[in-house]
């Protein structure tokens, strides 16, 4: 088999209806367009969320409450997920870095520790925020939080 006698399947390429080439061909005229309306003249396009002219669902919907712009998205580490993390990779240091290349958390995340779950070992960990109970817990132990 070579370039030249390479075929498509038999039956898999059929020819496309050839429209407005004349009323001989059944489809001139209107040319499987129908009568009038906007969908028959050229240049037609469909917006995705047009109703026709009724008004549309997202100004049908009520609009409540606030979306502040400029609002810091945290991702929660709990002290008793750090507990387990450490007796399982025998690990003291917790930093941003670490935390990623254990898939705890993305590169892009943002981490705030807070005090759920009980702390028994003196952990050093970097994160962005931190809860004041949470803190004071791994300070008990003898630890130490730093704010990245």
């Amino acid at each position: 088999m070579e370039l030249h006698n390479l075929k498509p399947a038999k039956g898999s390429v059929k020819s496309g209806k050839r429209i407005a080439r004349g009323q001989g061909s059944t489809r001139g005229g209107t040319s499987t367009r129908g009568h009038k309306g906007q969908k028959s003249r050229s240049g037609y396009s469909r917006k995705r969320h047009f109703e026709g002219g009724q008004m549309a669902l997202q100004m049908r919907l009520p609009k409540r409450g606030f979306k502040n712009p400029t609002r810091v998205e945290y991702v929660a580490l709990n002290l008793g997920r750090l507990e387990a993390l450490a007796a399982k990779h025998n690990e003291t240091n917790f930093d941003i870095e670490k935390l990623v290349e254990l898939n705890v958390v993305r590169k892009t995340d943002r981490v705030k520790l807070l005090a759920t779950g009980e702390l028994n070992t003196a952990l050093t960990i970097s994160v962005h925020a931190a809860s004041n109970s949470a803190k004071e817990a791994v300070e008990a132990k003898g630890g130490s939080v730093n704010l990245v």
